[in-house]
């Protein structure tokens, strides 16, 4: 009698844990996802617009949850964050993405979700000497997001390396400082600053390029021959594998955030006013936003050309074998680089 009564207080007991997960009560029902300054953004501000991570959450039988945005200055912030367990998605460039993936290779390993973006990343200067980057002095200082880990600091180290040979890679680093992109802008068009260039992206280059006295002293895609993701998301496996469900209604909102956006770039274009709250030219910024060189896409591209570049200068322990090394299987159907 006593055996039954265990049987049956087993079975019971197991149909609970099992509605329990069912029901995805065993799931985070609070998201945070953190991104930084820039139309590069748009895409997870279109999610924080429409709230499509909710509306996919609950299509998946998740109930309600709560997503919670932050926005940082820099990647290495934002991955400190991710590794205290205080964020749970963050977005940056490759060079972030890269640097964490190899920190934690064996542990958290943190891999990417999917890009968001193929941008380019303009080099401009208001010194009027500087032509090229060779022509840049000891007078000269270049704001940019993160001091040799962000992806303009890479790109600009990948710069220096094709212009002086590989081992002059990080010539130009002690030039460089790290400044928010809102401030590196503020900086340059004072012209009292230190600051004499800028690294940075949409829709701060452009912004800077209205102004006569600068100039465009690089694109990143002329570093990396073509076109190239900007920004990227990424987690941990284990975030992953203890929330499969949360993680699918992410990469489903984001898809559906790319869709919205090709769909309409110019409608989109008002989403970004919004989130963002900008004080800029509605008609300036949807220009950005259409402008052919700029993307919105989940396919990674050309982004093995940082990786490689940063194993070469020791900057990565880890040589990963493809791109696929360091995204998550969801979006390796893609025709990534």
């Amino acid at each position: 009698m006593r055996t039954t009564i265990r049987a049956v207080a087993a079975s019971i007991l197991g149909l609970g844990i099992a509605f329990f997960a069912a029901s995805g009560f065993a799931e985070v029902k609070e998201v945070r996802i953190a991104q930084q300054f820039g139309i590069g953004y748009l895409p997870l501000q279109m999610m924080a617009e429409k709230g499509l991570l909710e509306k996919h959450a609950k299509q998946l039988g998740l109930g309600d949850i709560k997503v919670t945005w932050s926005r940082f200055g820099g990647g290495a912030a934002m991955n400190d964050a991710l590794l205290s367990g205080n964020l749970d998605f963050a977005s940056g460039g490759v060079g972030p993405l890269l640097t964490i993936w190899d920190k934690t290779k064996g542990s958290l390993d943190v891999k990417g979700v999917a890009a968001i973006n193929s941008m380019p990343l303009y080099l401009v200067t208001r010194n009027p000497n500087v032509k090229s980057i060779k022509d840049f002095t000891e007078q000269d200082k270049i704001a940019l997001p993160a001091v040799k880990v962000s992806v303009q600091a890479r790109t600009l180290q990948m710069a220096a390396a094709q212009a002086w040979g590989q081992d002059q890679y990080d010539r130009l680093d002690k030039l460089t400082v790290s400044m928010k992109h809102p401030d590196g802008v503020a900086a340059m068009l004072s012209g009292q600053s230190e600051i004499t260039g800028h690294l940075t992206s949409p829709p701060y280059q452009q912004q800077l390029l209205q102004d006569g006295k600068m100039r465009k002293v690089m694109s990143s895609y002329d570093v990396l021959g073509g076109k190239s993701t900007f920004n990227t998301v990424w987690t941990t496996s284990k975030f992953r594998k203890d929330n499969p469900k949360t993680y699918q209604a992410f990469v489903a909102a984001l898809k559906e955030a790319m869709e919205i956006i090709n769909k309409d770039k110019a409608a989109a274009t008002d989403v970004f006013m919004k989130q963002t709250n900008s004080k800029l030219d509605p008609e300036f910024v949807r220009k950005i936003v259409m402008d052919d060189e700029n993307e919105f896409t989940m396919t990674p591209r050309n982004t093995m050309k940082y990786a490689e570049f940063m194993h070469k200068v020791e900057a990565l322990r880890n040589r990963p074998k493809s791109w696929k090394d360091y995204f998550f299987p969801e979006v390796h159907n893609l025709s990534g680089g």
